[in-house]
This record gives structure tokens, sequence and C-alpha cells, in this order.
């Protein structure tokens, strides 16, 4: 965002300053250790932590105003709730940037990865802003979309949800000009109660297009593919379906799993080879490809633009120590589909390179009623790709290793260890180099540990 008078904030929001002077904004954050100099700072009640509470560290550390439901010692913008009043603030900043292109990008697993792979790609039209790591909450959207200026040419809004009508929400803060979905799985099923109310939820993504909009739908998945009538958007499609738009074929992995393919859209070829392991990695860029010409790329440039790709850490992150270990720390988040794929692609790491395969799991949290067998499934999978050695950590994987105990697990090719350190001290005497290690679970149990001990980066 450009300096800005905090009146002319208020404004934006239809509110008011307490407070006699009018000092110059130079960037919004909701978090008071990312304060500093010319900030205004967003007190937000949480169910932990009250924002309100660190206004004075926030100005401490430079903060010139805030957003408040009360006044402080700085300028503040009084309103009666600070989250609405920021995304109420980034609507307006990015309605008055008409030459903005905003793709939205939504799914139940692969939306970090794709938003990635998107911001490489439409970096091509010119200057991006897209999130840090995972900001697609009805925060961390809006201070994503406050960066953006009269310099940017593509706004890339990662949007999740964990109900009904919070992506509709989200889409009103950034309208979309290109909507991406990516699939409907069981992450946060728990919360949802079906895959249906998963779909609905998505779905809010194409319904926040204009007529002259743009739907990328994943052609492969069924309740994604039926999204195109929620839309009276243009609905361009991707996959392996001998109908998709942007059609993937001849697909292939080499030893760390990175997947080649070509694509095939508007009756031009390109062959792709990504940096990123992961053979489910090649729908998340015919995606971003498909995203990409629907924003007036060519399919050679969007080809070029995805073979230099990376995406965020801890997101089937391949790390080959000194000693020759190869650490696949893919411990940011985990679901049914997720946790799947990866382990899919540790066996075909595994088959390459002729070494030995450790799936190092934890627990896949919001999963409700289901969350048992769809642990237990995980545990029997493991067992029918030959995985050499299964560790799974905390009591909540338990029903990882029953499973694989049921499938015909054993003489100890799966264990159950209490934590992290357990998990560190029963893998050290037992690897060697040229042995895959994939380390897997749901963000709270920070299996990253596992992965940094090992010397699989921090």
């Amino acid at each position: 965002m450009r300096p800005t008078p905090l009146s002319a904030v208020a404004a934006a929001i239809d509110a008011e300053v307490v407070g006699s002077a009018d000092p110059l904004v130079e960037r919004v954050v909701a978090d008071s250790r990312d304060a500093g100099p010319g900030d205004l700072f967003v007190a937000i009640p949480g169910e932990r932590v009250d924002g309100h509470d660190y206004i004075d560290r926030a100005v401490a550390a430079g903060a010139v105003a805030a957003i408040s439901t009360r006044a402080s010692g700085v300028p503040t913008i009084v309103v009666d709730d600070p989250v609405a009043a920021l995304g109420d603030y980034a609507r307006a900043s990015v309605a008055a940037l008409p030459e903005l292109t905003v793709v939205a990008v939504t799914g139940s697993s692969g939306k970090t990865s794709t938003k990635d792979m998107l911001a490489s790609v439409l970096a091509v039209r010119g200057p991006v802003v897209a999130p840090v790591g995972s900001m697609n909450t009805e925060v961390g959207l809006p201070l994503t979309a406050l960066l953006c200026d009269a310099t940017t040419r593509t706004l890339v809004a990662e949007m999740g949800a964990r109900g009904i009508g919070h992506i509709a929400r989200l889409c009103g803060i950034t309208p979309p000009d290109i909507s991406v979905v990516l699939n409907v799985g069981t992450a946060h099923i728990g919360e949802f109660g079906s895959r249906g109310a998963i779909a609905t939820a998505k779905g809010e993504i194409v319904e926040g297009l204009s007529a002259d909009g743009t739907a990328v739908l994943n052609a492969d998945d069924p309740l994604v593919a039926a999204m195109s009538t929620r839309t009276a958007a243009r609905v361009l499609t991707y996959g392996m379906s001998a109908d998709a738009d942007m059609r993937i074929s001849d697909l292939a992995v080499d030893a760390l799993a990175r997947p080649s393919f070509e694509l095939r859209y508007a009756g031009s070829a390109q062959r792709v080879s990504l940096s990123v392991s992961g053979e489910h990695n090649a729908w998340n860029a015919a995606a971003a490809a498909l995203a990409g010409c629907a924003a007036g790329l060519t399919l050679s440039e969007v080809g070029a633009a995805l073979e230099s790709a990376t995406v965020s850490r801890w997101r089937m992150e391949v790390t080959t120590t000194d000693s020759g270990l190869v650490i696949v720390n893919d411990a940011y988040n985990a679901n049914p589909d997720s946790m799947s794929a990866a382990l899919k692609s540790l066996a075909e790491m595994g088959r390459r390179s002729g070494g030995r395969t450790f799936a190092v799991l934890g627990e896949m949290k919001e999963l409700g009623d289901g969350s048992v067998a769809a642990h237990d499934e995980l545990g029997r999978l493991a067992v029918r790709l030959n995985i050499g050695q299964l560790v799974c950590v905390g009591e909540g994987a338990r029903p990882i290793h029953m499973g694989a105990a049921h499938e015909g697990s054993w003489n100890g090719e799966s264990v159950a260890v209490a934590d992290v350190d357990a998990a560190v001290d029963f893998l050290r005497p037992r690897l060697a180099p040229g042995d895959v290690v994939l380390v897997k679970a749901s963000r709270s149990v920070g299996l990253e540990r596992v992965a940094a001990e090992l010397g699989g980066g921090e």
C-alpha cells in the first residue's frame, strides 16, 4: 500500500479517528511482533489472546495508530469489529486498483503450493502480491491484499474455509476475476460434517465471480467439476480427463518424485518438469497454468515459469544430508488425501533409489467421527505400499499403527512412540545413507522438529 493518512483509512470504512493527530500509515499489521515504524496495528480479540492487550507493545515497536474497539494511547479508529473493519479497508483498497487482477484459489489440499505456483506463473505479467505461507483467513487475506499498490498487476488470494459462508465473505473482501478450485477432500470434515458440505463451501469461490470472470475447475474431481453450474462466468477445466481444457498427459516422476508431464491447451503442447516433489503437484501446476492462460499468458510462458517455481517450506521439502540421508519434510499440515499422496511419493522415491523408506507420521486433526477410520486406513496403505518402517508419533497416531498391524505389518515394521524425542531416538541408530524419511502430520503436532533433528532444515 502507499503511505496513507489515517483519516483516509477511517473514511474508507466509514469510521472516525479518536485523537488529534493524523499520521501517515505505511503498513497494516495484526501481530504486535510484526509491528514497525509507521504501522497501523489492528487489535483483534481472539480465543486465547486479545490484541487490545498488545497495543502498547506495537506502539513501542513503532506503530503510529490502531484500529480498536476503544481508544488507546495513539490515534485510533474505533470500531465495533476490528476484523470486519480490516476487511472493509482491504475491499476499498482493492477497488481503488482497477488494473489489478485477483486470482483466488481454494481446495481441501494443495492450496498453498498452488498459490506459490500461481505467483511464479503470474509474475510473467508483472508484479504479484501473494500471501506468505497460508494467510487464507478473514485476517490473513486482507493483510495480504493491503500489500498491493498501483504497480501490482496480480493479487493471488488463497481462501480457506471452516464453515459455510466463509469463502463468500473472503470473496467480498477481494472479489475474484479468476477462481481456481483444486479438490474436495476430507480436510476439516469434522467441522463440515460431509464432503457435500465441503463442496458447498468451496464452491462459493465460483459464485463470487462476475459474469466476465473465469472459473478454473478440476475436471478429475466430480464434486469440483459440478461447480460449473454455480456460476455464469466462463468455465475452464484441467486434469487428465479427455475433455479437460488443460490436459495432463505422459506423467512420470524422477528419483526424488519430481513430476514431469505434458500440458495440452488450445491446440498447443508444452513439456513441464517441476522442481518440487509429489506426483499430485502435476495437478496443482496444471491449475496454475490454466489460470495463467486465462489471464492472458501463453502456454510456453506458463510452462517456463512452472519449471522454476518453488513452494512454501515444509511442503514436500526434500533435503539430502551430508551423510546421504534423504528427508522429505511435509510437516506443515495433513489430511487423508495429502497423507496418501505423500506416502505414494515416498514409496516411489524408495523404489527409484533403492533406499529403505521410513514414514514418520502424526495425527491428522479435525476429522470428526471418521478420525479413527481415516488413521486406520492410512496405516493399511503404508503396508500396501511396502513402506519399510512406519513410526507413529503420539497417542492420536496410534490408530495408524493399529491399521498397519491389521493389514499385515509384522516384526516391528510399525512402531508407536510417545513424542518427537522418542521418534528421533528410534530413528537415529536405524538410518543409513540412501534411506528416505517422510515426516508428516497436522501442523499442531510439530513433527517438523523430527526433520530438523535429522538434518532436514529448521
